[in-house]
């Protein structure tokens, strides 16, 4: 692999640029003692040397600091080690562990959530596009509050299931998102903000991630598990003609995100927990779902497995990503210096995860699949206490 050779060649010159550092700034110390104690008469030439070595050690030490720059540059491109069992191969080489529920069947022809969304007075692009652009909108009405009641049944699901409740921070700072992995190769899906050198995130993971960077943890009594309900930000760049209908594919939207902090022997079956959750989830909601194992040249930087978990959307007649859920092992501990302490009282990497367990993107597939006829959509029982006992919505007058 190009980048590993890279990384090697990096490494060894920083390695021969410290060395040679080092060496002359010895050299300079001792020729500093040589000057001190020489006879007056000697002094001039020998000032007149010690002012070119160092200038040497000067070039020396910006040539050491400029290679270990781009050691850790190189470095940091390096993604995680994947784990026995994940796929070989591309976006399109995932295997599909399960399918669950009957995909929805119409005695009509379906509407999609965009139609469904105006017809409700639930969604409003035309004004998030007079607003802000393309891939913006409003929710509105009945939109807002399923929204919200998705969100707050997902946190009740986290608060049960004993994770903490954060509403996170949605601007880090750059080591914060390069410690995570996602300035590599799809960083220009970034809002970045010059003047303040931070990056607005694309979900509550990065600042998650960052919430115990630099510390020593506690694990003795299991995993540390965090909910962050937050706004989400994305570029989308390289996606101009996708999915430019409706509220798929947008710059803006609300997630609450599972990450947990767990011991590395823990770490796959954390995992399988994680997945466990969600799928109750889209469950609640009466949707048709998939899951699969993400294959190896989809996984991204920071995950060493992944899986996704994908909704049935009728009128696309085929499954779309809602959730996944990544085990990164110890990849982002490593850079962001998350620790725990073993046995023999040295230090070593914990391992992270992290799960959606709700976004804006579910509302696509409950309106389609719960439409009927006329433009209504019944609400899944599970989803009623959080709409008042609101059983159906119903198109505007």
């Amino acid at each position: 692999m190009q980048l590993v050779d890279e990384a090697i060649a990096a490494d060894a010159e920083r390695r021969t640029s410290i060395q040679q550092f080092e060496k002359l700034r010895a050299e300079q110390n001792a020729f500093g003692r040589t000057v001190a104690t020489a006879p007056n008469d000697q002094k001039k030439a020998l000032v007149l040397q010690a002012q070119a070595l160092a200038n040497q050690v000067k070039e020396a030490g910006q040539k050491s600091t400029d290679a270990e720059l781009e050691f850790t540059r190189i470095v940091g491109a390096l993604g995680n080690i994947i784990v026995d069992g994940v796929p070989a191969g591309g976006e399109e080489n995932f295997v599909t562990l399960r399918e669950v529920g009957a995909k929805a069947e119409f005695d009509f022809e379906p509407r999609d959530h965009a139609d469904l969304g105006e017809l409700l007075g639930a969604i409003d692009i035309a004004r998030g596009v007079k607003v802000s652009g393309s891939r913006f909108y409003f929710l509105q009405g009945v939109g807002a509050r399923l929204e919200l009641a998705l969100m707050t049944m997902a946190l009740d699901k986290a608060l049960a299931e004993g994770f903490t409740p954060l509403i996170t921070p949605t601007l880090v700072r750059p080591e914060i998102m390069a410690g995570t992995g996602f300035l590599g190769e799809h960083s220009d899906e970034i809002y970045y903000l010059p003047a303040d050198d931070l990056y607005l995130t694309g979900t509550s993971e990065v600042a998650l991630a960052g919430f115990h960077s630099d510390e020593i943890l506690d694990l003795s009594n299991g995993p540390l598990r965090y909910a962050g309900w937050s706004t989400c930000y994305r570029r989308e760049a390289g996606s101009a003609g996708k999915d430019n209908r409706g509220i798929l594919r947008v710059h803006q939207f609300n997630k609450l995100e599972m990450f947990t902090y767990v011991l590395p022997e823990d770490a796959e079956a954390e995992h399988e927990r994680l997945v466990s959750w969600q799928e109750s989830m889209l469950a609640a909601c009466e949707l048709s779902y998939r899951v699969i194992d993400v294959a190896a040249g989809d996984l991204g930087s920071s995950a060493a497995r992944k899986f996704d978990i994908e909704a049935w959307v009728p009128t696309q007649g085929a499954y779309r990503e809602l959730t996944s859920t990544s085990n990164c092992t110890t990849y982002q501990a490593r850079r962001l210096d998350i620790r725990y302490r073993t046995e023999s009282g040295k230090t070593s990497p914990v391992a992270t995860l992290n799960g959606t367990l709700a976004t804006t993107r579910w509302l696509v597939a409950i309106l389609e699949t719960h439409q009927q006829a006329d433009g209504s959509v019944v609400v899944p029982a599970a989803l009623r206490p959080y709409l008042g006992g609101l059983e159906v919505f119903e198109p505007l007058a």
